[in-house]
């Protein structure tokens, strides 16, 4: 493929708790060259690299955003420019061992962009062989008011493929061959009763070899360390009614779980 989804990245502040959970949980390993634990910490599954970044002042702690890598990045930008005139993108630090480039489509979604054997790539963007984990991302979630446009614009910008959803499903599902983005379409009126999320990123979600056994994973881990415990879900009625709402959203997530910083995850049995 021209494109994949190369990493997925957190904001949170307590980031550290995170890559211990992610690591515990789903079998993520942190890279076995480079240590940037100041700034951030990234685990990967053999494919995608998850990037969780410490909060700092006046940042939410979210699902922040996605990242792909390409085979050329001037062939991305040039389809930007003069396809899509709401994209933009800037140049990032040089300390960003994953992304040359950040840029926005044209609903306003951010995602990194980078170019197979760029420079700056180090760590578990390098280490990742290619060969997914036992447990690993199968795919990242957003939110947006145009996603027939936006599915558009991934597939013509990145190649990517687009896959048919079952009958009813108003999502649109793309591609990269092993990591699918989840378009799905924001209405106000689907938050009657709870508090309302925005447009933006939604969950990120993970395949495991069999669900009983992460759940059994999940209370041992918790049982030997309570700090490990996920944010409970679908407690009182405001909850209960977002729970809900993630599996009409999701309707391919068999379990939700949220991570010990709030982080939605949905999670799928291998088939």
């Amino acid at each position: 493929m021209f494109a994949k989804i190369n990493h997925v990245a957190i904001v949170s502040q307590q980031y550290a708790l995170l890559a211990n959970f992610y690591q515990s949980l789903f079998g993520m390993r942190t890279s076995k060259t480079v240590e940037r634990t100041v700034r951030a910490i990234t685990v990967g599954d053999g494919y995608v690299g998850l990037n969780i970044n410490p909060r700092k002042a006046g940042r939410p702690a979210a699902l922040d955003h996605f990242g792909v890598e390409v085979e050329d990045v001037a062939t991305v930008l040039d389809r930007m420019k003069t396809r899509y005139p709401a994209a933009d993108y800037i140049e990032r630090p040089s300390t960003r061992p994953f992304a040359g480039i950040t840029a926005n489509d044209p609903d306003g979604n951010v995602f990194d962009l980078s170019q197979r054997k760029m420079e700056n790539r180090a760590g578990v963007y390098v280490e990742n062989t290619g060969e997914q984990n036992e447990r690993f991302i199968s795919h990242v979630a957003m939110r947006t008011m145009r996603p027939d446009e936006m599915a558009r614009f991934y597939c013509d910008v990145f190649e990517l493929e687009e896959r048919n959803a079952p009958a009813g499903d108003p999502n649109h599902y793309l591609t990269d061959g092993k990591v699918t983005l989840v378009i799905m379409p924001w209405r106000i009126r689907n938050f009657a009763g709870q508090s309302i999320l925005p447009t933006g990123m939604d969950h990120v979600g993970f395949t495991v070899e069999n669900l009983d056994a992460f759940k059994q994973d999940l209370e041992d881990a918790i049982g030997a360390n309570p700090i490990m415990n996920p944010i409970p879900l679908g407690r009182g009625k405001e909850g209960a009614a977002r729970l809900e709402l993630a599996y009409q959203q999701a309707p391919y997530a068999q379990h939700f779980i949220s991570d010990p910083d709030f982080t939605l995850i949905s999670v799928c049995a291998r088939s």
